[in-house]
């Protein structure tokens, strides 16, 4: 999901500075009213910083990462999950690729609006319901956001990308549809055996410590 140094011009990276800024500007009122909040904010951070890292390969106009969004979207929240989108986007900017620092705001849209559109449209409707089927609704719809969000970003590069770069990228994304539901299901279960625990209250979303 990551748009490379290059195809897009300034302006248009300026213009993605500012509607990130604008999009977390507009949820850092309720993050910082809640402790609880930053916590599983920098949780999320570090799981999607890891979830990244573990595995990443060139594909298409882009790249194919396993995101593990759903299992960090279920367990921490929506407010720490659109966060630590962008900060583990920072952390992996300055640790590991410092050249996709310049398109940090781009990455992290790519990641976030879809996030906004699957919380929204289908995360507030599923609340604690955490079936194999709403995971696979969850994971298809958050995935089929960022190739639509890869795909707007390369319209308005410098250099025409071919629609095949993009439909190959957007095809290897499939996988991640038919192993991420299967994985978020696995950890979600795992870690409502400890919601009665006292820092199962704290790290975790609400969602999954009042699942009966």
């Amino acid at each position: 999901m990551h748009i490379e140094p290059g195809i897009l011009s300034s302006a248009k990276i300026a213009f993605a500075n500012v509607a990130a800024i604008g999009m977390l500007a507009a949820y850092a009122p309720g993050l910082i009213k809640r402790p609880a909040l930053l916590l599983r904010t920098a949780l999320a951070a570090v799981f999607f910083s890891v979830f990244m890292q573990v595995f990443h390969m060139p594909v298409g106009a882009s790249e194919l990462h396993f995101v593990g969004a759903m299992p960090i979207y279920l367990l921490l929240g929506f407010v720490p999950t659109l966060f630590g989108f962008a900060v583990g986007l920072l952390l992996q900017g300055l640790l590991f690729d410092p050249q996709d620092l310049a398109h940090l705001a781009v990455n992290s849209l790519s990641l976030m609006v879809p996030l906004a559109a699957v919380h929204y449209g289908l995360g507030k409707r599923i609340a604690g319901q955490f079936t194999v089927a709403n995971i696979v609704k969850l994971d298809f719809a958050f995935y089929a956001g960022v190739t639509l969000m890869v795909g707007f970003w390369l319209s308005m590069g410098t250099e025409p990308t071919p629609l095949a770069n993009w439909a190959t990228f957007a095809a290897s994304y499939l996988a991640l549809v038919l192993v991420e539901p299967l994985v978020t299901l696995a950890i979600v279960r795992a870690a409502r055996g400890f919601k009665d625990a006292s820092w199962a209250q704290l790290c975790l979303d609400e969602r999954v410590t009042a699942a009966a």
